[in-house]
């Protein structure tokens, strides 16, 4: 860890029927001791003692021990951490600890499933450790050139860096809403911290309907919002300074919806961007990231252990930009990430605009190296870090959409109908772009202190 979180007030509820309250309590102080040798200020005293509760009683449970907590700690005093010992099979149990925990209570939590309690091997509980420090607003990883401000085009001056992507619900889901999700770097040279924001737009929309918004209020007129907007003041915020350069990495977008998209979302980032200040238009570079294809690589000497990693596959940091590229658009394969079983699928990232001028060089060098900054794992990972954050909010907040019924669905296979809006606030209705007549049921807010850290990881 670079930089390790402080935990100084935190407790544990346990849902297993099967981990009795004693093994709880051991479990969280090893858990405790792994965070402490890892870096964090984690105090090895929890404010209460560990408890257990039904699954079935999850929102009562959580809401009478947090209150407890809170009167034990007196005024002005907030909990820093929950820990939740859960069932290996624990339906929709899960997702409506999460969404009570960030839309209700403001509380970041740490699930662990009862098989890991038991074993408690050192190498399952320093992997929650990283997972610990980044909710709790601390750093794993950072770049040694960021530190030393040698990243061309992002060290010399103040550079925001934006994840994106939309989750459609599963087959056969006619009603449900599909989820937005926004990521944004919070801190400058070093780009590991991201805040994030969800939304949810109509069934099936692949274009980000709530980038910027603008409705009418009855004191102060026009109003202008959306989640760039919300990220970029965020960003300021957070490091004192405007961004001055912005890079766009955009998952989940096919081929023939490129232009579409390009067209729609730079809009938006522009109109948020001229909403802060007049003539404020910061250098955009906007760049599509696709994992889902069928192109493979291979080493030419497949025998050669310099070629090929322990797997038989191509070493990490492989960039292919020319031959099977496109022959006048700027597009490039980078496998990042060393394969462990099977065959490596390199990603392909398609820059459809760059008002930055990055070379070919510098833009992969800056997406391969950002792939080792991945916050829950100390290896490179498959895509670049803000895409695959944007994933996993977005994954998130399909658990905040209660269904209609009063019936839970299952964590695996969806919820019904949902709620759909900015997580912080609004109506998911945009002015603007396709869909934007239909209205979909807001998600509940994110609480503001998670916003702020990478409560999704």
């Amino acid at each position: 860890m670079v930089n390790g979180g402080t935990v100084n007030t935190w407790i544990c509820i346990n849902f297993s029927r099967s981990v009795q309250d004693s093994v709880a309590g051991g479990f969280c102080s090893e858990l405790a001791h792994m965070c402490h040798i890892s870096g964090m200020a984690f105090n090895p005293q929890s404010v209460l003692p560990p408890i257990s509760a039904r699954p079935e009683q999850v929102e009562r449970a959580l809401k009478m021990r947090y209150h407890e907590a809170i009167q034990k700690l007196g005024q002005g005093r907030e909990l820093d951490l929950l820990i939740v010992i859960l069932p290996d099979n624990n339906g929709s149990l899960y997702g409506d600890l999460k969404r009570i925990c960030e839309t209700d209570l403001g509380l970041v939590s740490q699930c662990c499933l009862t098989k890991h309690v038991f074993k408690m091997s050192k190498q399952y509980l320093a992997n929650v450790a990283l997972k610990i420090n980044v909710k709790v607003g601390g750093r794993n990883t950072v770049l040694v050139d960021a530190l030393s401000r040698r990243i061309p085009l992002v060290s010399d001056r103040p550079t925001i860096i934006f994840g994106a992507d939309v989750t459609h619900p599963h087959p056969g889901e006619d009603s449900s809403p599909s989820i937005a999700a926004v990521v944004a770097s919070q801190d400058w040279p070093e780009i590991t911290k991201y805040a994030g924001l969800v939304c949810a737009q109509a069934h099936r929309q692949e274009l980000i309907q709530d980038l910027y918004k603008t409705w009418q209020d009855p004191a102060r007129g026009t109003v202008s919002g959306g989640m760039i907007k919300e990220l970029l003041i965020s960003f300021r915020r957070a490091t004192g300074q405007k961004p001055q350069r912005i890079v766009f990495y955009r998952d989940g977008v096919s081929e023939g919806q490129f232009y579409q998209v390009l067209l729609y979302e730079l809009d938006a980032i522009r109109k948020a961007c001229a909403s802060l200040e007049p003539n404020y238009q910061p250098p955009v570079t906007f760049v599509v990231v696709q994992k889902r294809h069928h192109t493979r690589l291979f080493a030419n000497s497949h025998n050669d252990p310099r070629s090929v990693d322990r797997s038989g596959n191509i070493l990490p940091g492989t960039v292919v930009d020319s031959k099977i590229c496109h022959p006048t658009e700027f597009d490039f394969y980078l496998c990042s990430h060393a394969g462990i079983q099977g065959t490596s699928r390199p990603a392909h990232y398609h820059v459809l605009w760059d008002e930055n001028k990055f070379t070919a060089d510098g833009l992969q060098l800056l997406t391969n190296n950002l792939c080792y900054t991945y916050a829950r794992c100390t290896r490179s990972v498959s895509i670049v870090p803000p895409a695959y954050y944007a994933h996993l909010a977005a994954f998130r907040a399909r658990f905040y959409m209660e269904p209609e019924t009063s019936d839970s669905g299952s964590m695996t296979s969806g919820t019904a109908a949902g709620r759909g809006s900015m997580a912080g606030g609004g109506v998911a209705r945009s002015t603007r772009g396709p869909g934007a007549g239909a209205a979909v049921r807001p998600l509940p807010a994110l609480k503001e202190n998670v916003k702020r850290v990478m409560f999704y990881c």
